[in-house]
């Protein structure tokens, strides 16, 4: 049977796979478990979620499975992820909830549960929680037991007042246009930008519930590209849906992604002393050039497999104090415990105003290798992984690269797929190399299988 949580949460279509019922079911039992564990008192939960159409009702069905186990509920209504994770811990509550899809089209949905202090729950209880998903013969409080809701207009006010205090510099002189993704962060992103001092252009901020990510944001960012030439601005920032996420366009309308902007906020932290270990954890995703150029400013590497939540634990094991993800995923321990997509920026600009420089040559520090990744379905994907031939295509592969490429074959955590990457010094050697082995993964699937 699959695991129910994924590295993110559960998620799903909304109203299919991630029901109201399931919604309520879930909440319930993370409510269970926390008071099993000896809480000693009534379980507080902080609930939010993007705009999304289907959040409303799951919002709805997550505070009734709270409230039935005798959880109170501080609702906070739409606000990014990281804002929820925050709160947990602002309002000393027992447990988040956060209601979203993230980057994901519309349709899908998905529920993120925080533990005390707005960490992610370990594995262990998030499987006690899934165990207690379908249970039947537990004792349901009535009368005053039952849970409250009380609402929390103060909440957007205290997580934007956090944001400007983690904000090294005055914005003053940056001009940005921010593509909220018709998400969770545009109530607040353009207003806290102009509060820190930035003349703000904000783009896709009208969220209808139903055009979250369509076409914008962190996932689609041409059009950002063309509002920051039309604009004039020295830089544009891009979220998605829930906000944890932040990409960046420099004044010429290149893109800047997650590799160049943790490679400007390390070098960053060096200056000031704040680099711990004086090491950067990122995963195996990153470009080969964010390790050469950190390697060239003494700065150590450590690598994770895909998924913030693998970054996050190595974060806290090591003590480190930066670490994140290619797609922008960016985690300051110091100040939150998860991917702040506005509080990135807000550093990213910081930088940019403090060194009196362009984002163009903060980012020009990496010098990313083209990078081809090429998706094969397969149906047995521990087999292809562990097949001799493809071994054998991917030693051959190394060999010719040398010092000068990588070769990375992960299979999918969500999906019936084997991803080939390969980055080389030109855009031919790394797609003629890629294209060789994904043929092999297809032929040791027993296959000829379209690739993608």
């Amino acid at each position: 049977m699959p695991r129910l949580f994924g590295t993110d949460g559960v998620r799903g279509l909304a109203n299919s796979e991630l029901t109201p019922e399931l919604a309520m079911a879930l909440s319930g039992a993370a409510a269970r478990v926390l008071a099993d564990h000896g809480l000693g008192h009534r379980p507080v939960a902080v609930v939010g979620r993007d705009p999304r159409a289907s959040g409303e009702m799951l919002e709805a069905a997550v505070t009734a499975g709270l409230t039935s186990a005798g959880a109170d509920v501080l609702r906070v209504a739409t606000l990014p992820t990281p804002a929820i994770a925050h709160l947990v811990g602002e309002f000393s509550a027992d447990l988040g909830v956060m209601i979203s899809g993230s980057h994901n089209p519309m349709p899908d949905n998905g529920i993120k549960l925080f533990a005390a202090g707005g960490r992610k729950l370990p594995d262990a209880v998030e499987d006690e929680v899934a165990d207690r998903v379908d249970s039947r013969g537990f004792a349901r409080p009535t009368g005053a037991l039952i849970g409250r809701v009380r609402e929390v207009p103060e909440a957007a006010g205290r997580y934007m007042d956090h944001l400007l205090l983690a904000s090294p510099h005055s914005l003053a002189g940056i001009r940005v246009v921010v593509d909220c993704a018709h998400g969770a962060a545009s109530g607040i992103a353009a207003e806290v930008y102009r509060r820190a001092g930035a003349d703000v252009v904000a783009v896709h901020a009208q969220p209808d519930g139903l055009n979250i990510n369509d076409q914008c944001g962190a996932t689609h960012l041409d059009p950002l590209r063309k509002a920051v030439l039309e604009h004039g601005a020295n830089i544009g920032i891009a979220h998605d849906g829930d906000a944890d996420r932040c990409l960046a366009v420099d004044a010429a309308g290149e893109v800047v992604d997650g590799d160049q902007i943790m490679a400007i906020l390390a070098l960053a932290m060096v200056e000031r002393g704040e680099l711990a270990e004086n090491t950067l954890v990122t995963t195996v995703m990153s470009n080969l050039g964010l390790h050469l150029a950190m390697r060239r400013h003494g700065v150590r590497v450590q690598t994770t497999p895909v998924g913030d939540r693998y970054v996050l634990e190595a974060l806290t094991a090591g003590g480190f104090s930066l670490g994140g993800e290619q797609s922008g995923h960016v985690v300051l321990p110091r100040y939150a415990t998860t991917g702040d997509g506005l509080l990135t920026a807000l550093r990213l600009m910081a930088r940019m105003a403090s060194a009196q420089c362009s984002l163009a040559d903060l980012a020009s520090v990496v010098t990313r290798l083209p990078q081809v990744l090429i998706n094969v379905a397969v149906a047995d994907k521990a087999g292809v992984v562990a097949a001799p031939a493809v071994g054998d295509a991917i030693a051959i592969a190394k060999a010719e690269l040398g010092e000068n490429g990588r070769v990375l074959l992960r299979p999918s955590g969500t999906e019936q797929l084997v991803r080939v990457m390969v980055e080389a010094p030109t855009e031919f050697a790394a797609t003629t190399i890629a294209q060789r082995i994904a043929t092999i993964v297809a032929t040791a699937n027993g296959a000829s299988v379209p690739l993608t």
